[in-house]
């Protein structure tokens, strides 16, 4: 509203020029529960639970059927994913919308919801098919963590490059004790894109064209400068 003056602004997605789309920022903005939307615009109820042999190939069928190629590997957590951007993620056009309550198998450092079994306590806003914002309460208990990453370095192992590694540093941590948390984060990019009418990333981001330069006398590395043989060089920034 400071920006423009207005909630409702002029883009342009396929460059200047090209027919514009009216953004409306006017809140408030929908809130689509995730699995719920899912099975709404599909018309169909996914077996529980999420992550078993069941659901994942009912998914599989559920995608096969709307010309949707599978992930790979396909395990529970990438077809929800593809099923979100298929029947969720697609809403979200002119205006922004929350996607919420996604499911554990799918956020393994976010907390369970407290009255929504396999579900987290978790949000992400979309504008035009893409993520601003993340967002979720913490996972706090250092048992179920560990859980979560076990579950993840096996996804990893299976072929899922999505997936993170044990943190046994983290989970000592949170052993220690951590009070209730939420952390959020947001594409400061991706939004300047929207609100100064750009279609690239790379109009809007500092340093487009940065890259490493080879440091002198030392095959192999690089480094923002290029100093003489046997000098120091600043680590790129």
């Amino acid at each position: 509203m400071a920006l423009h003056g207005t909630y409702q602004i002029q883009f342009h997605p396929d460059g200047p020029g090209s027919e514009p789309v009216t953004l409306d920022f006017t809140p408030p903005f929908a809130r689509l529960s995730m699995v719920e939307e899912i099975e709404k615009q599909a018309g169909v109820t996914l077996p529980r639970p999420l992550d078993g042999d069941e659901c994942i190939a009912f998914m599989k069928e559920l995608l096969i059927k709307n010309k949707v190629d599978l992930p790979q590997p396909a395990t529970s957590a990438k077809l929800l994913d593809a099923l979100c951007g298929e029947y969720v993620e697609c809403q979200a056009r002119t205006k922004p919308v929350f996607i919420t309550e996604h499911p554990q198998i799918m956020s393994p450092l976010a907390k369970w919801h407290r009255s929504k079994p396999e579900l987290t306590e978790r949000f992400e806003l979309f504008l035009m098919g893409k993520e601003l914002c993340n967002a979720y309460t913490e996972l706090n208990d250092p048992v179920r963590q560990r859980e979560c990453f076990m579950d993840q370095a096996k996804a990893k192992a299976a072929g899922d490059d999505e997936a993170t590694c044990i943190d046994e540093v983290f989970c000592t941590a949170l052993e220690y004790g951590l009070p209730p948390t939420g952390g959020w984060g947001i594409g400061i990019d991706r939004l300047t894109m929207f609100l100064s009418d750009h279609n690239t990333i790379k109009e809007v981001i500092l340093f487009p064209a940065m890259r490493p330069q080879p440091l002198v006398g030392i095959p192999g590395k690089h480094g923002s400068d290029a100093g003489a043989p046997g000098e120091a060089s600043a680590p790129a920034q």
